[in-house]
């Protein structure tokens, strides 16, 4: 009897310091698509209210901006897409066991941002940014962590 609370009581000291360590998650805020433009991969850069306290608007968009921007350039077609193409065909496909395409490349490109925007802006704040490719690209995801050592000030 004794060691079966012992063990509990183990799992729930285990349990506690799991919770220390990382951060509760207050809250999330999904940045819809836009569809305005058709179906591209465009995100809405209407600033959500549940950042203001933690984020500059100037940021946020410039971070959204930057998300459509690098998502145009994946999805723009050019000679080198179409050479892509019939590179494909002609190969039976397995041209790309040995060649990245170039939205691959793009996509790469989105997620070293992703990382660099977390770390430089996001993450010091208590969010953290989600990789819309994670999400279906449907959304963009902000995570809002509490945290008790980040004051109002910017």
């Amino acid at each position: 009897m004794r060691s079966s609370n012992r063990k509990a009581s183990a799992m729930a000291e285990t349990h506690s310091l799991q919770d220390l360590r990382q951060p509760a998650v207050s809250s999330k805020v999904f940045v819809q698509r836009d569809y305005n433009s058709g179906t591209f991969s465009k995100f809405q850069t209407k600033f959500p209210s549940e950042l203001e306290p933690r984020l500059d608007k100037q940021q946020f968009e410039e971070t959204i901006q930057t998300l459509n921007n690098l998502y145009a350039e994946a999805e723009k077609l050019g000679g080198k897409s179409y050479l892509e193409g019939c590179l494909a065909c002609l190969t039976a496909y397995t041209i790309f066991l040995c060649m990245e395409t170039h939205y691959e490349k793009v996509l790469k490109k989105i997620s070293r941002y992703i990382k660099d925007q977390n770390e430089k802006v996001y993450a010091p704040r208590g969010l953290l940014l989600t990789d819309p490719i994670e999400r279906g690209l449907r959304v963009v995801e902000i995570t809002i962590f509490e945290d008790r050592s980040i004051d109002s000030g910017r």
